[in-house]
Formats: C-alpha cells, structure tokens, sequence
C-alpha cells in the first residue's frame, strides 16, 4: 500500500477508482482497531455499485501507517477529525466528500461535520458512538481479556504487524480510563448539517439504540436510520446485502 505524510506521520492508504470520476468521494474511516486491510472488499464493492471514487486509509498506529509512539489521550478522536482528516482531505484536494465512518469513525466524522471545519455531501455511519455507556466498556474490557487468552492477538496482526500491541494497549487504555467515561460529542450534533444515513445492529455489543436516537433527535429530518436485525457491531460484514444497498440508495439520494 502507499503512504502519504499528513499531520507529520506516514499513513496506508487505498485509492478506489478515478480521481476524475466527477461525483463525490467517498472517505472511510476505520473502526477503533481496524484499518485498510480490515474493510476488506466492502469499500471497492460500494465505490463500483455508486460510480464514485474512494479514499481509505489507515489511522496513525494502525495497519502500515506509523506505530504510536505514546499513549493515547482521551481526545484522540477530536484530534483525528479537526487536525489529521482536514489535512488529508487537503493532501488529496477532495471537497464534500461523503464520509463512511464505522464506530469510532462514525464518531470522527460527526466532530469533523459538527466542527464545521469543512462540509461533507453526506455522512454514511456505522454505529457511531456519542457517549460511553456501560455496555461499550464492559464489551471493551471482555476483549481485553481475550487478547490475553485466546487467539484474537494473532488474527489482528494479521492486519497490524508489529503495531498490534501498541495499538491494542492504547485504544483500550483510553475507552477503559475513569476519565474517559465523561466523552461526549453531543455539543458537535447541531452543527451536522449535511444527509446523514445511520446503520446499526440489535445485536450490537458496544453500543445501544439510544446512540441512534440522540443523533436523530438533534438532526432530525437531516437524519435517516436502519436497525438491522440479526446483526452485530459491523453492518456491513453482518447484513452485508442490506447494508450495501442502503448505503448506496443514500448515495444516490445525495448526489
């Protein structure tokens, strides 16, 4: 994969199809432990079935991209979306895109919409969180035992290398800190102005309805939402069919 030097780290990235495609490009933005290699085919498949081009890239500390050479504050979602997204947007001369955030991406791309440090064509959100709730922390601190125990490490370095454990240690560290239980990015919801189509399953392990609610109560009639039954953490893997479509249909609508 290339790499590109935003906001003074190296990051992977892929780009999907032709920079003179003439519609919008679609951003994706990772959950906490992801990265290029982890969205798989799913942003290729969206990209040919809406005829837009497409930017993924792999956060500081994941996949290629440079490790971390620190812990991590409680803000570094805040920081990935009004320093390091901005300056990448930038480094690619992309205006409006349409960003796909799943999780802590969904999180970055509402601060990034809500901060009204640029203006998205649409935000595509798979389970976003808001705020902590207990279900999240307790989902995070099982994992953290089955990093330990079984063979979760080795199937995430797969996609992370020698990173894993830095990356592992630090996006736990902070989503398991006290003074992290206080994280709330509802102040950013009124300044979200563009379409935003949000996607979460029943099942969801880290996170509950009431995420979806909050930010359609605030964006209301800008805000559409699809809970899928069946389904966990990743739509797009759980009820790839569904997801896929709606997320599409919502393209469409936009452009």
């Amino acid at each position: 994969m290339p790499l590109i030097q935003v906001a003074g780290h190296r990051l992977e990235y892929e780009w999907i199809g032709s920079r003179a495609s003439g519609g919008p490009t679609l951003v994706f933005l990772h959950e906490g432990l992801g990265s290029v290699s982890l969205w798989r085919d799913f942003p290729a498949a969206l990209c040919r079935r809406t005829g837009c081009s497409g930017l993924v890239y792999s956060r500081w500390g994941h996949g290629a991209s440079d490790p971390l050479d620190g812990p991590r504050t409680v803000r570094f979602m805040h920081e990935e979306a009004l320093l390091v997204l901005p300056a990448l947007l930038d480094a690619f001369g992309i205006r409006r895109p349409i960003l796909v955030g799943h999780s802590d991406g969904g999180s970055i791309a509402l601060i990034y919409e809500g901060s009204r440090i640029g203006q998205s064509a649409g935000l595509i959100l798979e389970a976003p969180h808001v705020f902590v709730e207990d279900l999240t922390v307790k989902s995070i601190a099982r994992i953290e035992t089955l990093y330990e125990q079984s063979d979760l490490r080795s199937r995430l370095a797969r996609y992370h290398g020698e990173r894993v454990d830095p990356l592992f240690r630090a996006w736990t560290g902070v989503w398991l800190s006290p003074e992290f239980r206080s994280w709330n990015i509802e102040e950013y919801l009124p300044g979200v102005l563009a379409p935003t189509l949000i996607l979460q399953g029943l099942d969801d392990e880290y996170g509950t309805e009431k995420q979806v609610e909050t930010i359609a109560r605030i964006l209301g009639e800008r805000c559409e939402s699809l809970m899928l039954p069946a389904c966990g953490h990743t739509p797009h893997m759980g009820q790839r069919s569904t997801a896929e479509a709606a997320m599409a249909a919502f393209v469409a609508r936009v452009r």
